[in-house]
């Protein structure tokens, strides 16, 4: 039988990696539009567009370390 608090600790890190995502999707939507505006103003902006564009990734996998240690403290 599954303890609840495990389930618990599985929600938590659902949570941690949902919620991680969808605020760098939200980040990463309003950044994209900028940068395709930069880019169709100055072509040499791309290298500088296309960082700013990845930087919000860094959240989600934040996240999924957050979930990986929430998990192992479970077990």
């Amino acid at each position: 039988m599954v303890d609840i608090g495990v389930g618990l600790v599985a929600i938590g890190s659902g949570l941690a990696v949902g919620l991680a995502a969808i605020g760098s999707g939200l980040g990463e939507k309003e950044i994209g539009a900028a940068a395709v505006g930069a880019i169709a103003e100055k072509e040499e902006m791309f290298g500088k567009g296309l960082i700013f564009t990845v930087i919000p990734e860094s959240l989600v996998i934040f996240g999924l370390v957050i979930a990986i240690l929430l998990m192992n403290l479970a077990q």
